[in-house]
């Protein structure tokens, strides 16, 4: 494991030795937590992944902005999860090497309700929440906010079908009962 000073940590947290985090002191993890190899998270500012989540490899978090991935969250391969951007059409210069008062940045904070899934390869744009139980198909790109408990895809973003909200919850608190409910760290990200 890293030494990186978190903000906070839960148990059972696998962060593999290949992935990099910058800004662990801004980070707070819960528990049953998995971060693969060839994973980027930038965290310039309190962000926050809950319980029982999974970040897979080649994903990156960036931006300079707030992220949240609640419980029960998932970012497939691939994935990138941005929480800023430039403003290309606007009148200042554009690229990370450029001092902040030459730039126009937009950061925001990027949210994954528990229950999420974005499948491999999908683009998140800064400032989009995810629904509850919203679940995005591959390649996807996530323009704007999402209503909860539906499947979409593509690009354009289309709705496909509804989730199995009910199914779902049922087993999350069947594994609560379980395993136990795991405490859920302090969060101002929000």
């Amino acid at each position: 494991m890293h030494d990186y000073a978190f903000r906070s940590i839960g148990d059972n947290v696998t962060i593999y030795p290949m992935a990099r985090i910058i800004g662990a002191e801004n980070l707070e993890i819960g528990s049953n937590v998995i971060i693969d190899d060839f994973v980027l998270i930038q965290a310039s500012r309190p962000c926050y992944i809950g319980n029982y989540v999974h970040i897979a490899s080649f994903t990156s978090i960036t931006g300079g902005g707030s992220f949240c991935l609640e419980d029960f969250s998932t970012l497939s391969s691939g994935v990138r999860f941005f929480s800023g951007t430039d403003d290309f059409l606007g009148a200042g210069m554009a690229n990370s090497t450029i001092p902040d008062e030459y730039r126009n940045v937009t950061r925001s904070t990027t949210i994954l309700r528990a229950h999420g899934i974005v499948g491999a390869n999908t683009t998140v744009l800064a400032g989009v929440t995810i629904g509850t139980g919203a679940a995005i198909g591959a390649g996807s790109l996530v323009r704007k906010s999402l209503p909860p408990w539906q499947v979409y895809a593509g690009n354009p973003l289309r709705t496909l079908k509804e989730r199995p909200r009910d199914s779902i919850l049922r087993q999350e608190q069947e594994l609560y009962a379980k395993y136990g409910t795991p405490e859920k760290p302090y969060v101002d990200v929000l």
